[in-house]
């Protein structure tokens, strides 16, 4: 394949980069748009809920520049119909018409409702918005949403905020087969290494939030993620090479000693 000619298009929209970043548990706001600069990203997502527009001080939008993609999600949504509150609210505050559909009422592990969230894609979507929803990569579940019209699917690599990274391998890469939409892998990714297997699998972005927000140094942490993130997509567009069940020498062993 030639990489020039390998595009990332999600609601119409063409993306320089297949890192997408969240700005959540960071130790301070004023550090994000560091962050954001050395990941190169071009998508980030914000909670609703940490949009206080009635004080700038804490308000997460002051750190995120109009040059990105800005992608709220409905973090704290119980179901469907709160979720769908929660994307027109931040569209109607200017924010776009990108959402990240969250739709989560188990508080043990935090797994997405796949029924709930496929609800709330049926709506958004007829109302034009650019729908990701964020699911357990279930097959059947990941048609019907793109059969609603999601924008992308956004299976989770394991459980949110646990750093274990990509633990449905598996599952993401039958996703990765069989849906013909962008697959962004979300939610467990910590370690760059992890960025780049999944992106080797085919995946066409991942997002990252816990892994940067938790480093010892964020902003570093980012620029290895961007450097795994665009390894791991050349490695897939290479076509990386077959295993085989026995060694096998890359030089002849007979014939120079004669």
């Amino acid at each position: 394949m030639d990489n020039k000619n390998d595009k990332l298009i999600i609601g119409g929209k063409e993306l320089r980069s297949r890192l997408f970043v969240g700005t959540g548990k960071f130790s301070s706001d004023a550090i994000i748009p560091d962050v954001l600069k050395e990941s190169g990203a071009d998508v980030v997502t914000v909670a609703l809920r940490r949009m206080d527009f009635e004080n700038p001080e804490h308000n997460m939008l002051n750190y995120i520049s109009s040059d990105y993609t800005l992608m709220p999600n409905t973090s704290g949504a119980r179901n469907a119909e709160e979720a769908v509150r929660i994307a027109r609210l931040a569209k109607a505050a200017g924010c776009g018409n990108w959402v990240k559909i969250e739709v989560i009422s188990d508080n043990k592990y935090l797994l997405p409702d796949n029924a709930e969230t496929l609800k709330a894609v049926e709506i958004l979507a007829k109302e034009d918005f650019a729908v990701l929803p964020y699911m357990c990569p279930d097959l059947m579940a990941a048609r019907r949403m793109r059969d609603a019209g999601a924008a992308a699917i956004m299976p989770l690599g394991a459980p949110i905020g646990t750093n274990k990274g990509l633990k449905t391998r598996e599952l993401v890469k039958i996703l990765i087969d069989e849906i013909d939409l962008p697959i962004v892998v979300d939610a467990g990714i910590g370690k760059p290494s992890e960025a780049a297997e999944a992106m080797e699998l085919g995946a066409g972005a991942v997002l990252v939030n816990t892994a940067l927000a938790t480093a010892g140094d964020p902003v570093m942490m980012a620029k290895a993620f961007k450097a795994a993130v665009e390894a791991g997509r050349l490695a897939y567009l290479s076509g990386t090479g077959a295993v085989s069940e026995y060694a096998e020498a890359s030089s002849p062993l007979t014939g120079f000693l004669r």
